[in-house]
């Protein structure tokens, strides 16, 4: 199916390559206007002229130098985003980093911390950015990039996990404290994407990734990993008026039926569907009693 963005404008972070430029193409391809953000000047121009290639003559496509996990620079964005784009009501939360790789007690302190600031911290000073806007507007979308962290360990990433799981429970959470403004928060499990994150898994080696994901990794570099186009197509629904009232959930763009989700808006209103939870034995078919 295909899902219009007419009228409707957004901000992407960390769109100057890999996922976050195929979602800001496909933002203008279905007609937003869009302010893309990342932190790497020159990429960033790259990205924008590509993105700009595919515009109709009455669509905004700007870019802004960024570093989401800065207060300062998150403001500054905002601001540019309020007064250039009056459509704003997309939020897609892309940014983000593997982090040092290798054991806990012997990786790069400072590193690890950064990581954290800039995939949880930055996804929540955007958030905190456009929600005062969203609710005098009484809507939004916000999309959060999730990843294999959130829902399965990964050795030797821990910063990269440890923070992808704590932006879904903030999808989650924030998805009840909006919900009554009509705003639409979720997250995205993307799939495996051949993207600089798997390159940076790979140079790393096995030592400090862990012998299993590197055999994988260098499996999916050879078979070409999902195609980017899945995630975007999924960033595209969750960012149009086909998927309100669909809210707190993380949904799979390889796995999950995310277009029928429209027609199940009751199922999924107060269930636990797509979300994280916690596993109980009788969940696993097993029936644990205390004992007498």
């Amino acid at each position: 199916m295909t899902y219009t963005l007419q009228g409707r404008a957004a901000i992407i972070t960390g769109a100057n390559q890999g996922l976050g430029l195929a979602i800001a193409r496909a933002y203008v391809e279905a007609g937003a206007d869009v302010l893309m953000c990342a932190r790497d000047a020159g990429l960033l121009e790259q990205a924008r002229a590509q993105v700009s290639a595919l515009a109709t003559s009455s669509q905004i496509v700007a870019a802004q130098v960024a570093d989401v996990s800065k207060g300062a620079d998150v403001e500054c964005l905002a601001a540019t985003a309020f007064q250039m784009l009056p459509r704003l009501c997309i939020l897609v939360n892309n940014a983000g980093v593997y982090g040092p790789m290798g054991p806990i007690e012997s990786v790069d302190w400072e590193a690890w911390a950064r990581a954290i600031e800039i995939n949880l911290y930055g996804s929540v000073l955007m958030c905190r950015a456009v929600l005062p806007h969203f609710k005098a507007t009484q809507y939004g979308k916000i999309v959060q990039l999730s990843g294999g962290g959130a829902t399965n360990p990964l050795p030797g990433i821990s910063a990269y996990a440890a923070s992808k799981v704590a932006v879904v429970r903030f999808a989650e959470t924030l998805a009840e404290e909006t919900r009554e403004y009509h705003i639409d928060v979720n997250a995205i499990a993307p799939g495996a994407l051949n993207t600089r994150l798997l390159d940076e898994a790979l140079a790393a080696g096995p030592d400090r990734v862990g012998r299993g994901f590197y055999e994988r990794a260098i499996k999916q570099k050879e078979q070409g990993g999902t195609p980017l186009d899945k995630g975007a197509q999924l960033a595209v629904f969750l960012g149009s008026a086909a998927s309100d009232g669909i809210t707190g959930k993380l949904i799979s763009a390889v796995w999950d039926p995310w277009e029928t989700l429209p027609a199940h808006l009751d199922d999924l209103r107060g269930s636990d569907i797509y979300t994280i939870r916690r596993i109980v034995p009788k969940d696993r078919n097993l029936e644990w009693h205390p004992p007498d």
